[in-house]
C-alpha cells in the first residue's frame, strides 16, 4: 500500500457564518442560488471575509474563502485582548467592543463571535445594537477592528514621547545615579591642656 501523504496545517482557520438561499423569478421558472459569508483568520491578528454566490454551496463557500484570503486585515492585539474600546457601524447595525481581563473568554454572539474566535483575541466583551443582521454585523465588527491602534500609534499622532514601563525603568534606568561609597572614619588629634603639662612636670 502507498503511504498517506503528511496533513498539512491550515494556516488560516474558516468560519461559515451563513449560507442564504436566493431565489430570482426568470422567463421559463426559478433560478435557484446559494450566497456564502465566509471569514478566515490565523489566529494571530489577521482576519478577512468574503461574500460570493453560486449555483452549488461548496462552490460558493470556496469563492467566499478565496474572496477572504484576499482582504486580510491586521488587528492591534494586546496581552489577548484589544487595546481600547471601541464601536464599528454599517448602515443600521452598531457593535461596541471592549478589553476584557484574563479568563473572561468571548462575551458575544452571532457572527461577532465567530470573527473574534479566529482573530486570536481570547478576553473580550461584546455588544450589538441595532439591526442583527449577519451581513451588517460582519462588516460592523471588521470595522471597527480595523480602526484599533496601539499605544505606540496614539502617542506618536499626539507627537508625544512612549512612556516607559516600570520593569524597563527598573532593568535599565535613565539617570543611573552612582552608588555612594561609606565615609572613611575621621582620626581626631587630641587636644593639649594645661592640666595634662601640669600632669606631666608634677610626674617628672
Amino acid at each position: 500500500m502507498r503511504p498517506r501523504r503528511p496533513i498539512k496545517d491550515k494556516e488560516f482557520a474558516e468560519k461559515v457564518i451563513k449560507i442564504n438561499r436566493i431565489t430570482r423569478v426568470v422567463k421559463g421558472g426559478r433560478r435557484l442560488r446559494f450566497r456564502a459569508i465566509v471569514a478566515v483568520g490565523d489566529r494571530r491578528g489577521r482576519i478577512g471575509f468574503g461574500i460570493a454566490k453560486a449555483n452549488e454551496v461548496s462552490d460558493a463557500v470556496s469563492k467566499a474563502v478565496a474572496a477572504a484570503k484576499n482582504n486580510l486585515v491586521t488587528v492591534t492585539i494586546h496581552k489577548e485582548t484589544i487595546p481600547h474600546e471601541i464601536s464599528g457601524k454599517f448602515q443600521a447595525t452598531t457593535i461596541f467592543i471592549k478589553p476584557a481581563p484574563v479568563g473572561t473568554g468571548i462575551i458575544a454572539g452571532g457572527a461577532v463571535r465567530d470573527i473574534l474566535e479566529i482573530s486570536g483575541i481570547n478576553n473580550i466583551v461584546a455588544k450589538t445594537f441595532g439591526s442583527r443582521n449577519k451581513v451588517n454585523s460582519t462588516q460592523a465588527t471588521f470595522i471597527a477592528l480595523q480602526n484599533l491602534r496601539s499605544q505606540e500609534e496614539i502617542y506618536r499622532a499626539r507627537g508625544k514621547q512612549i512612556p516607559h514601563s516600570k520593569e524597563e525603568n527598573k532593568s535599565s534606568p535613565a539617570n543611573p545615579q552612582p552608588k555612594a561609597t561609606p565615609a572613611k572614619p575621621q582620626v581626631t588629634a587630641k587636644k593639649t591642656t594645661k592640666k595634662s603639662i601640669k600632669k606631666k612636670t608634677d610626674s617628672k
